[in-house]
């Protein structure tokens, strides 16, 4: 007898606007309650952004927080290598049936194997005027990075689901 497929889920990025901007598969990976979490195969371009690469055939375990303003993809490399977590501030993510939205607001943290972190984006967060436009929504953003620069520093979940490695 077999085991059943992995639930299949359709992900969904949004701009800060709203616009979709990126749509993808993933499997479903367990996830406590408040949380959807999935394995997707990065099939895009090489991107470096300085302390992390994505490569083609990386695999990203992807951790979207239902409650919580904030998203964290543990990257690793084709041959099972952990490159590092790349973390997005966005609003809490969303189900609909198959489908997992999330939306991203400016700010992300990445967060190096040895432990090293790296706050990006702020210039875009500035350029957005959000701090005069919507104060209420800027203090939110920067609350949720600092949310999950402890974390990490925590290993708090799902920074604790590493696959061998320290962090």
């Amino acid at each position: 007898m077999s085991a059943d497929p992995p639930r299949m889920w359709a992900v969904v990025k949004l701009a800060p606007d709203g616009r979709e901007v990126a749509r993808y598969t993933g499997s479903a990976l367990p996830a406590p309650d408040g949380w959807v979490a999935v394995q997707a195969r990065w099939t895009y371009r090489r991107v470096d952004i300085g302390c992390l690469v994505f490569e083609p055939g990386d695999v990203l375990d992807e951790f979207f927080a239902l409650d919580e303003p904030f998203n964290a993809f543990a990257v690793y490399r084709a041959g099972g290598e952990f490159a590092g977590w790349y973390c997005n501030v966005t609003y809490p993510s969303r189900v609909d049936g198959d489908t997992l939205y999330w939306q991203d607001l400016y700010v992300d943290v990445v967060a190096e194997p040895d432990g090293r972190t790296h706050v990006l984006d702020e210039d875009e967060l500035a350029d957005a005027e959000l701090v005069t436009r919507d104060p209420q929504l800027h203090t939110r953003i920067l609350a949720a990075r600092d949310e999950l620069l402890a974390r990490i520093a925590s290993r708090a979940y799902p920074f604790s689901e590493v696959r061998g490695s320290s962090l």
